[in-house]
């Protein structure tokens, strides 16, 4: 019989040799080169064997792959290198928010930030706290990517705790929770417009409205929140003795003991507080008067999918709500007195993203070689063929919708690009079967997060590396992969176990 010790030490040496062949591997920067010729390789393979799928959106047409290596391949990737990288998805996001996150950093606000939230958040109520603020980031799109896990590391460095657990309990919140809201984003408008298309197919008159998977969503942020708590506590916190957790904190030059706020942090902490509100009421005040700038709905540039107008918006709003809070706690507490401070603070923010550069600009090149050859289309489009050819019933049909969604996800890692081709093969087929639109939603979303915290092909994934190697220097993808999978692997199952119980229970899935 095995003992839950004999368990846990089991689970924490896979774990640990997970992290050592993955740590063997080669910089991220290479492995998205090496990822970049097996694209072309594929490509050239592909376009030889007359790889190809029915177009969902019409039938009549087929996808062929698209060799890169042949004359007009090789031209379209030495013309388009400088956009790839530049439309590199989250390249403006990072940088561009860097520069107010770097003034709030360096003036000292996220320190003071960070005392404050210890002092008044119990001490065994930290892990939920950053798993619950994770997964409700979404709201701000993908800017949780690269506000919190600093944030998150600095809360648990300052109490004794391993940042690197912290940065992973936030980070599952963000990735793997991606999905589930108390809120709406502007995720729900995007996916029910293209369920909405795919079910029309079948009834011309079809409507999915944007709410349609709320209750499920809304529910599911403190359930994955609970389950967070649990993996963590119970399986990656465990892993770390206390001379790993000290020599982590002590690499990262957090300080430690009872965090306490001097008087010029207070002063600041409430100048801070008056500038992001006056900011913070003026985007809200844009994005709720009719006729204002940001108010009603745009079309999402490249689609044809409305979108509040505010969530284009995202990035220079995010500069501006932390740039002119740092700019006041820097003024007030005496950290800023002239304004070369604030672009000298701005300047080392954006030296510090070098590697992170490097990195966007293979990264950049190899998604965009990825969806030029066709092969991200066809690898949807066949994900939902095998899907139909399991033919079963309701519960193991929305399992294996899970399941294939996770898989693919590995490869394609943006949610609209995969359910933009899927929706047409899963929704109609499966409306035949008596599934409705809104449950195979549902399905896809919980299938698109469970595994965006460990995708290779995720552009966040180095975002998140960045701020593990700040408090341990050697660590690689296999720290990474090492510290997440254990919430995957959950959620797939925890997660995946939810819908199919609320769904049988008949609890409607939104409004």
């Amino acid at each position: 019989m095995v003992t839950s010790t004999e368990s846990k030490g089991l689970i924490a040496r896979i774990l640990g040799l997970v992290e050592r062949v993955g740590n063997r591997l080669p910089d991220p920067a290479t492995l998205f080169v090496l990822l970049g010729v097996a694209v072309l390789v594929c490509s050239f393979v592909g376009a030889k064997a007359g790889w190809s799928v029915s177009d969902p959106r019409d039938p009549s047409k087929q996808i062929m792959v698209d060799n890169l290596l042949d004359a007009d391949g090789i031209r379209w990737m030495l013309t388009g290198a400088l956009r790839n990288f530049l439309d590199f998805p989250p390249l403006a996001i990072v940088l561009v928010a860097m520069l107010g996150i770097g003034v709030a950093e360096r003036t000292g606000l996220f320190t003071a930030l960070i005392k404050l939230l210890v002092s008044v958040t119990p001490a065994r109520l930290l892990t939920p706290a950053l798993v619950f603020i994770g997964v409700s980031s979404n709201i701000a799109s993908d800017a949780g990517y690269v506000v919190l896990p600093p944030l998150a590391a600095g809360m648990f460095a300052m109490v004794g705790r391993s940042p690197l657990v912290a940065i992973a309990a936030v980070t599952f919140g963000v990735a793997g929770g991606f999905s589930a809201n108390l809120l709406f984003s502007s995720l729900d408008p995007l996916l029910s417009s293209l369920t909405e298309g795919a079910a029309r197919a079948m009834d011309p008159n079809a409507v999915v409205q944007p709410t349609c998977n709320y209750w499920f969503m809304a529910a599911s942020t403190p359930f994955l929140t609970l389950l967070g708590w649990f993996v963590t506590a119970r399986i990656v916190e465990p892993r770390f003795s206390r001379a790993a957790v000290d020599a982590q904190i002590a690499e990262g030059g957090v300080p430690r003991g009872a965090p306490r706020l001097d008087a010029a942090e207070k002063r600041g902490l409430t100048a801070a507080l008056l500038a992001l509100l006056l900011a913070g009421g003026a985007f809200f005040a844009m994005a709720m008067i009719p006729g204002w700038p940001l108010a009603g709905q745009m079309t999402r540039p490249g689609t044809a999918s409305l979108v509040p107008t505010w969530s284009e918006a995202i990035v220079p709003m995010i500069l501006v709500l932390f740039l002119l809070p740092g700019i006041a706690f820097g003024v007030v507490s005496g950290e800023i007195r002239t304004d070369r401070c604030v672009t000298k603070r701005m300047s080392d923010a954006m030296g510090a993203m070098g590697t992170y550069l490097v990195l966007a600009f293979f990264a950049g090149q190899t998604i965009a070689w990825f969806k030029q050859s066709n092969l991200t289309s066809i690898l949807g489009v066949s994900g939902g063929e095998a899907i139909r050819s399991m033919g079963f019933g309701e519960a193991p049909m929305v399992v294996s919708i899970v399941l294939v969604v996770a898989a693919i996800n590995l490869f394609v890692s943006s949610a609209s690009a995969k359910w933009a081709f899927l929706a047409p093969i899963l929704v109609p087929m499966l409306g035949t079967a008596g599934i409705s639109p809104e449950l195979v939603q549902c399905a896809y979303r919980v299938g698109d997060s469970c595994t965006n915290p460990i995708a290779p092909l995720s552009p966040y994934l180095v975002v998140i590396l960045i701020a593990i190697q700040r408090y341990q220097r050697a660590a690689g993808l296999g720290t990474l992969i090492a510290l997440l999978i254990p919430y995957c692997v959950a959620a797939l199952i925890a997660w995946t176990l939810f819908l199919v119980a609320w769904n049988a229970l008949g609890i409607p899935l939104g409004f």
